[in-house]
Parts: C-alpha cells; sequence; structure tokens
C-alpha cells in the first residue's frame, strides 16, 4: 500500500508556510488554476506563504482537464524555475498537473511520453527522485492528493491516458473542508460522482492475487495492483459518506458537515482507488471526455467544450455494473444496499440489475443529463468511442470481467440513455 500523509482540519492551509520552511524549500513553485486564483483557497496559501517568508512563483495557468500541451506549458513553467518544492491548490486538474511539472523537472532529459501510460507512452518506471510537492484539494473528487496517478488529455488520439507511478504522489495532502464552501453545485456533483466511481470500481476490481504475470522487478509493480483487502476498507467507508453526504453537499451550499464529509470521502477513496485502481467506467470515460463537441456544463467557467471528468465517469456506470456483477454478485448487491437499496428479498443474479436501477435512481434524483445522448453523443460515435477505450488497459484489465470491443460497443449503446 502506499499513499501520501494527510493532514485534515478546518483551517489546516494556514500551516503551508510552516511546512515549507521545515522542509527547507528556498523556490517554491505555486500551481493553480485562472478561477481559484482569485478565490478564498489560493488566498489563505497565500497568506501563509507571507506570513513564512516563503519565496515562490506562482503559475495560474492550469487548463481544466488538461492536455498534454497544457502539460508540457507547466512543465517549460517548471524547468526554468529550478524549484525545490511544489505547492498545488485546486482540483485534480491542477494537482495532477503539478505532479508532471515535478516529474519532468526533476528529470530534464526525459522524453514527454517516456513515462506516460503504455500503451500510448513507454510506461518507464521514475527512477530520479522528486521534489516534494504538497496538495491542497479545493474540490471533493479526485482524490488526487493521495495517489501517484495525473491524467490528460492526448489531443493528437483524441484520448486521455496519464502517468501513473508512485514517484509522483504528494508529500503531504492538506484537506481543508473550508475549501469545499466555494464550490458551485454542479462541480459538487460531478466531482462527488467521481468519489462514487473510485469507490465502486475499486471494490469490484480484479483482486490482486489474480494478477499476473507477477513484475519481473518491484519497481515495475502497477500503482493499480486490483482490489485487495486494505482498499476494500476505504472504498466502502468512502462510499458510506457519498450515500449519506453527496445529495446534501449538492442541495445546500451552506451544509458545512456534508461537504466536510465529502471532501474526506474524496481521500478516502483516493487511497482506495490509487492501490486497487478503477476499471471500466473510468477506462470508458476517457474518450467521452476527450471527443467532446460542443458541450459545456453548467457552473464551469472555461473557454472550451469540455465533459467534466465526475460526469464522463458516472454515466456508463448502471451499465458497467450490470455487465461486471456475474463475476463478484455479492460485491454488487452489498454496494447497492449501502446506496439505498433493499436487497433482503434480492437473488444473487440480479446483483447487476439491482445495483443498475440504484445508480440509476441516484443519477436521476440529482438531475444528471439522461446519459451520452445528452452530452452530444449518438450511436453514430460508438466505434470512435470504442476505439479511444481499448488503448486503457492500465484500467480495463481491472475489470472483473474480460470485454471484447462488441461488449465495450453494447455498453456504450446501453449508456445513450440512462432514465
Amino acid at each position: 500500500m502506499a499513499i501520501s500523509n494527510i493532514r485534515y482540519g478546518e483551517g489546516v492551509t494556514k500551516e503551508i508556510g510552516m511546512d515549507l520552511q521545515n522542509l527547507g524549500a528556498r523556490r517554491v513553485c505555486l500551481m493553480t488554476d485562472k478561477n481559484l486564483s482569485q478565490l478564498p483557497p489560493v488566498n489563505a496559501v497565500l497568506n501563509s506563504l507571507a506570513k513564512h517568508g516563503i519565496n515562490f512563483q506562482m503559475y495560474d495557468n492550469v487548463r481544466v482537464e488538461p492536455t498534454d500541451q497544457s502539460f508540457l506549458d507547466a512543465i517549460a513553467f517548471a524547468k526554468k524555475g529550478e524549484f525545490d518544492a511544489y505547492v498545488a491548490v485546486g482540483g485534480g486538474s491542477v494537482i495532477d498537473t503539478c505532479k508532471a511539472a515535478n516529474l519532468y523537472a526533476s528529470s530534464p532529459a526525459s522524453d514527454f511520453l517516456d513515462f506516460v501510460n503504455a500503451p500510448i507512452g513507454k510506461g518507464k518506471p521514475v527512477t530520479e527522485p522528486l521534489k516534494p510537492l504538497i496538495a491542497v484539494p479545493t474540490t471533493a473528487g479526485t482524490g488526487s492528493e493521495t495517489t501517484g496517478v495525473a491524467i490528460f488529455d492526448f489531443k493528437e488520439l483524441k484520448v486521455k491516458t496519464g502517468i501513473a507511478s508512485r514517484a509522483i504522489k504528494p508529500t503531504l495532502g492538506i484537506i481543508d473542508p473550508l475549501h469545499t464552501l466555494s464550490m458551485p453545485e454542479r462541480i459538487v456533483a460531478n466531482s462527488g460522482f467521481d468519489v462514487l466511481c473510485h469507490a465502486l470500481e475499486s471494490y469490484t476490481a480484479l483482486p490482486y492475487n489474480m494478477r499476473s504475470p507477477c513484475p519481473s522487478n518491484p519497481i515495475n509493480r502497477p500503482a493499480y495492483q486490483g482490489s485487495n483487502p486494505i482498499s476494500d476498507v476505504w472504498a466502502l467507508h468512502a462510499l458510506r459518506i457519498v450515500a449519506k453526504y453527496l445529495k446534501r453537499a449538492i442541495r445546500n451550499p451552506e451544509d458545512r458537515e456534508a461537504r466536510a464529509n465529502m471532501h474526506l470521502a474524496s481521500a478516502f477513496a483516493g487511497i482506495g482507488f490509487g492501490n486497487a485502481g478503477v476499471h471500466l467506467c473510468h477506462g470508458m470515460s476517457y474518450p467521452i471526455a476527450g471527443l467532446v463537441k460542443t458541450y459545456k456544463p453548467k457552473d464551469y467557467n472555461v473557454d472550451h467544450s469540455l465533459v467534466p471528468h465526475g460526469l464522463s465517469v458516472v454515466l456508463t456506470s448502471p451499465a458497467v455494473f450490470s455487465f461486471t456483477a456475474q463475476i463478484y454478485p455479492e460485491r454488487h448487491l452489498e454496494a447497492a444496499e449501502i446506496l439505498g437499496a433493499d436487497i433482503r428479498t434480492a437473488r444473487i443474479k440480479d446483483a447487476g440489475f439491482i445495483l443498475a436501477d440504484t445508480l440509476r435512481k441516484f443519477l436521476f434524483d440529482l438531475n444528471v443529463d439522461d446519459g451520452l445522448a445528452a452530452i452530444g453523443y449518438s450511436k453514430a460515435d460508438i466505434p470512435a468511442l470504442v476505439k479511444g477505450t481499448l488503448p486503457q488497459e492500465r484500467v480495463t484489465k481491472l475489470s472483473p470481467r474480460p470485454q471484447t470491443e462488441e461488449d465495450l460497443s453494447s455498453l456504450f449503446e446501453a449508456s445513450m440513455r440512462l432514465y
């Protein structure tokens, strides 16, 4: 198991200047995005840096849903600055961009594709030591403050991929629930759906001891290693919090208890999936996000079309869990029960149908777009969506049930409409 150190509590952001002093940091890179640079979380960090006399440069050009080019821009900034520590303040986009900047600035002779996941990149192990990175998440979704994964959109192939290595894990995640109070409703919803799928997918992933072949050297062991007894604990705990608090966090921005709990659930699910991995909802989400046409979500202040990550993941979840349930039906039923289904008279063979139905009700209650058709896709797009899923072997191979191209086509088709 590998996780970052985590510090949690209202107002803990004010300690970040001391943390950097304790690390002996002399030149700090602070990364965020244009929206956040004007908001309270970044102000809290800036105040702490000023109070403790930390010398820093700010990069606020992170792209929401990053691309290979936006990663390269941040990497160029990091190489030029010769920083000895990094601070990321934002959602998964910011934290992932900062991980990539730290990695390539620490290994300046490496080519960009060296560390990108195979088969798109070379998937080489990281051998250079990285600089300390402190992550301050402002959304309750990706759990990126606990994981060694950085995701981006590879524009040329119109597909999302990423870098997965324990070496890029943040040194410290500062989880300050005050930062979630500035999140608009749809951002709370979409980031919450990411937590939901992280928990469900890592709990139902192929078990760690059924993966083969064993890597010839531990350095080649993947960060995502299949469901395991420790990740299971975190995944189920995160799922229970989602069931209890997500709707409240979305509906009432003043509900501090709900928002604080979702902030924790995001980290808990991150600890789970950061070691177990995710499978088909995530594997299929990357082309859904990468092939976006004109969709612009409510509450996102961006100048480009995008399908928010959590939305691209959750739209296939009813179809996916119907498909995977025949392998571990008990786990699928247990998840359905946590999310509110009455399973007292349920038959084990109906597990997939019951979990899918429970998810549909959950999404309907939260006004989620009615399937892929509602975000601009049609049956004609299915071949391209399947083609974009095929390179995502890092996650699709963790599905408990192997899938053919035909299976993927059927899953996309079943996800065109949800209700």
